[in-house]
C-alpha cells in the first residue's frame, strides 16, 4: 500500500516539474524571440549603442545623432553647420540590413541555448555607411566662413613726407583642405562634433604700384628742384611700370616721351653695338679699354670703341642697332672728340619734335627715360630668359652672355651718388650716369639709368632732368637718391 502511494507521488511530482519545464521552457521562448526582434545588447550601428532597440527606434536615434549641428570655432567666431547644408548623408538602410543580418543570420535554437544559460554575446559594431559632398562642403567654407571671417593683410603705407612705408599687418586664411578634413571627421563621429578650424598666416603686402606713383611724385614736388624731370621704374618681375614727368612742380605729358641730352649713358648703346657687330670675344685691350668707359668715363675710350665699330660710320651704325630695337628717339651722330663731325644732322626722333616743352638736347646724342629704361630691361630679360627685343632683333649675334657681359661692365660705375646713392652698400647696381656742361659752361642736364638688385625684387630706374638755368647738383643729387630711396623701400617694405 506503501509503495503504490509513493509511486503516484512520484508519478505526480514528475508530471509537475515536467509541466514547470515546459512552462519555463515556453516563458523563455516567449522572451527570447521578444527579445530577437530588437538588436542584442553590446551592439553598435555607426558608433552608436542600439541594444534593446527595434529597427525603427534604431533609425530614429541615428538620424537624431548624425544630423544634429556641427559646432565649429574659427578664431574667435563659433557657429554651426547643418550637415544636410554640406551634402552629408547617412545610408540607414544598408546599416539596419548589415544589423538585421546579424541578429537573425544565426541559429535559432543556438542562440536560445545561450540564452538559456544567460551567456553574453559578443559586442557587434556596424560600420557608419555614409556620404559627404566634398565639392559641396569646400564651397560652404570658402563663401560661409573664409569670405566672412578671413583677415586679408594690410599693405605697407607711404609715410608722408618721406621716402619709406609703415609695415603692413600680416593677414590670415582659412586652411581649407584641414577643414575639410577636420568637418569631415566631426560629421562622421556620433560624439566628438565640435571642432577648431585652423588658419594660415599670410604676410603683409607691398603698396599698391598707385600708391608708389603718388609717393614718387610727392617726392618731385615738394623737392627743392623746379627743372623738368622724366622718370621711369620697370618692375623686373611683372612687367609694371611707373612713367611720369614733371615740370616745375607740373606734370606734363609722357606722350610722347621727352628727348633729354643722353651725356655718358649713351654710352651704354655704344657698348651694346659694339658686341652686336664685333661679338663677345675680347682681347685684353679691348676689355681695358670698355672697362674705362666705364669705370672713370672715358669719352677717348668711348671714341675708340666706336672705330672699332666701323671707323667711318661707328655713331651711325650704333643710332641703326637703336632703331632695330624699337629705340626711335635714341641716337648719337658723332664723335666724343671736340670738332667731331655731325654724321646725322637735324636728325628729327618722337621725342625731339614735341614743342610743348624744350630740354635744349645735344644736337650729337639723345634719348628718353623711357628708351634706355626699356634697353636696360631688355638687357636683363636676354640674360634671365634668353628673350626679350636685342635676341629677336639680332638672333644670331646677340646671347644670354652678351647681354651679362653689358651688366658686367655697368657695375663698373661705382659713382657712389645718384641712383647708387639712394640703396643700402653692397647693393649691386650696373648703371651708368651722366652729365656734361653746356657750350655756355653751365651744368643743365644730370642723368643715371641702371638696375637695381634687391631682396625683395629687382628694377629698373631710368631718371634724367634738365634745368634752363643751371642743374644745381646739390639739389638733383637729393632727389634722385630720395627717389630711389622710395623705390627700394617699396620693393623691401614686405620683405623679411
Amino acid at each position: 500500500m506503501r509503495n503504490r502511494n509513493t509511486n503516484t507521488i512520484l508519478r505526480g511530482l514528475s508530471i509537475l516539474f515536467l509541466i514547470g519545464a515546459f512552462v519555463l521552457t515556453v516563458v523563455s521562448l516567449i522572451a527570447y524571440s521578444r527579445q530577437r526582434t530588437g538588436y542584442p545588447n553590446g551592439m553598435t550601428i555607426a558608433g552608436v549603442p542600439v541594444g534593446g532597440l527595434s529597427p525603427a527606434e534604431t533609425s530614429q536615434r541615428l538620424l537624431e545623432v548624425y544630423t544634429s549641428p556641427i559646432e565649429v570655432r574659427y578664431d574667435e567666431a563659433v557657429f554651426h553647420i547643418d550637415p544636410g547644408a554640406v551634402g552629408f548623408s547617412i545610408d540607414i538602410d544598408t546599416m539596419l540590413a548589415a544589423a538585421d543580418l546579424t541578429r537573425t543570420g544565426g541559429s535559432f535554437w543556438g542562440g536560445f541555448w545561450d540564452y538559456l544559460w544567460n551567456r553574453e554575446t559578443l559586442p557587434t559594431q556596424i560600420p557608419l555607411s555614409a556620404s559627404v559632398s566634398e565639392e559641396r562642403l569646400r564651397e560652404f567654407l570658402q563663401n560661409e566662413i573664409a569670405s566672412r571671417y578671413d583677415k586679408p593683410p594690410s599693405p605697407a603705407q607711404p609715410i608722408p613726407g618721406g621716402t619709406s612705408f609703415l609695415p603692413g599687418a600680416p593677414g590670415q586664411t582659412l586652411d581649407l583642405d584641414r577643414a575639410v578634413l577636420i568637418i569631415t571627421n566631426a560629421l562622421r563621429s556620433p560624439a566628438n562634433r565640435s571642432v577648431a578650424l585652423t588658419y594660415n598666416q599670410t604676410t603683409s603686402t607691398r603698396p599698391t604700384f598707385d600708391n608708389l606713383e603718388i609717393l614718387l611724385k610727392q617726392i618731385v614736388t615738394t623737392s627743392e628742384f623746379d627743372g623738368l624731370i622724366g622718370f621711369y621704374l620697370m618692375d623686373l618681375q611683372t612687367g609694371q611700370e611707373i612713367h611720369f614727368a614733371i615740370n616745375n612742380k607740373q606734370e606734363i605729358s609722357i606722350v610722347p616721351d621727352i628727348a633729354f641730352t643722353a651725356s655718358s649713358t649713351i654710352k651704354l648703346p655704344i657698348l651694346t653695338s659694339y658686341l652686336i657687330n664685333r661679338g663677345t670675344e675680347l682681347d685684353a685691350q679691348t676689355i681695358d679699354v670698355i672697362t674705362r668707359v666705364f669705370q672713370i668715363s672715358d669719352n677717348s675710350a668711348t671714341d675708340l670703341i666706336l672705330e672699332r665699330i666701323d671707323p667711318n660710320n661707328g655713331p651711325v651704325i650704333v643710332t641703326q642697332n637703336m632703331e632695330a630695337i624699337g629705340l626711335t628717339s635714341t641716337y648719337i651722330s658723332g664723335m666724343f672728340f671736340l670738332g667731331a663731325p655731325n654724321l646725322l644732322p637735324g636728325r628729327v626722333t618722337p621725342g625731339n619734335s614735341r614743342t610743348d616743352v624744350f630740354t635744349d638736347p645735344d644736337p650729337y646724342s639723345q634719348t628718353t627715360p623711357s628708351e634706355m629704361g626699356i634697353l636696360v630691361a631688355d638687357i636683363y630679360q636676354c640674360v634671365q630668359t634668353g628673350g626679350g627685343a636685342l635676341i629677336a632683333a639680332f638672333p644670331n649675334r646677340i646671347t644670354p652672355s652678351t647681354c651679362q657681359a653689358i651688366i658686367d661692365f655697368l657695375a663698373l660705375d661705382k659713382f657712389g651718388a645718384l641712383i647708387q646713392g639712394g640703396v643700402p652698400d653692397g647693393t649691386l647696381i650696373p648703371h651708368k650716369h651722366g652729365f656734361v656742361l653746356s657750350r655756355d659752361g653751365v651744368m643743365h642736364d644730370i642723368s643715371d639709368v641702371g638696375i637695381v638688385y634687391s631682396p625683395g625684387g629687382n628694377f629698373v630706374l631710368s631718371i634724367y632732368t634738365y634745368h634752363p638755368v643751371q642743374n644745381i647738383w646739390d639739389i638733383t643729387n637729393p632727389l634722385v637718391v630720395n627717389l630711389t630711396q622710395a623705390v627700394y623701400n617699396y620693393f623691401n617694405s614686405a620683405s623679411p
